[in-house]
């Protein structure tokens, strides 16, 4: 049987997040109240840099647990990740594991959070995987968009690979919407269907908020 992470470990995570993001930085946080209150829910969010996953932890209304790419776990990382309730993921293959796990936070009302490029990259959304669709069909959760903006727009003095420090970060909340066609179909051409809408609202979820709050795409 696979053991599913728990709401408790990713409570833990939040409120380390909410130190450190808070601490750290100057979260602007828009849209929370659209995250439903208290049903399974998918986070999509762009990703751009590394401290994006945790930013998300940290401001989100409900513990999160994100699909977190294997390679991540390493040394002390590992049960400390584990621990606050993230999934470790097998980027290059089918894993089985992962997407049980996955599938069981959702089953248990949970939020599961996704960066649907796959990668770290531009995070304009240009590129998404069929994961997210996979998961929102099978699940029937409704996906809620975020973007996370500031994050990459200059690297800070002290640190380089990290946002200057009391930097502004932007994180936006979209409303929720459902992936699927309402047919419940899982067919690679229904899954095919399903990315190309989640494109769509992710990409115009992105538009919002750089409206939103000001901020341009990064060139």
């Amino acid at each position: 049987m696979t053991d599913v992470p728990t709401e408790r470990g990713a409570e833990i995570g939040r409120r380390i997040g909410v130190g450190l993001m808070y601490g750290l930085w100057k979260p602007r946080v828009l849209g929370s109240w659209r995250v439903p209150a208290a049903s399974p829910v998918i986070l999509a969010v762009n990703h751009s840099h590394n401290i994006d996953g945790p930013m998300v932890m940290g401001v989100a209304p409900r513990p999160t647990h994100f699909l977190i790419k294997k390679e991540a776990f390493v040394g002390p990382l590992d049960p400390f990740l584990t621990g606050i309730g993230q999934v470790k993921v097998d980027r290059h293959s089918t894993d089985r594991t992962a997407i049980a796990r996955a599938l069981g936070v959702l089953e248990q009302g949970g939020v599961l959070g996704i960066f649907p490029e796959g990668t770290r990259g531009e995070g304009d959304f240009a590129s998404i995987r069929a994961g997210l669709a996979y998961f929102a069909v099978r699940s029937g959760a409704p996906i809620v968009p975020v973007a996370v903006l500031g994050s990459s727009d200059r690297p800070g003095r002290l640190i380089k690979a990290l946002p200057p420090l009391r930097s502004r970060v932007d994180v936006v909340f979209g409303d929720p919407f459902d992936a699927g066609d309402g047919s419940g179909r899982r067919t690679r051409k229904a899954l095919d269907e399903a990315t190309a809408r989640i494109q769509k609202q992710l990409t115009a979820h992105l538009e919002n908020a750089r409206r939103l709050t000001g901020r341009r795409a990064t060139l």
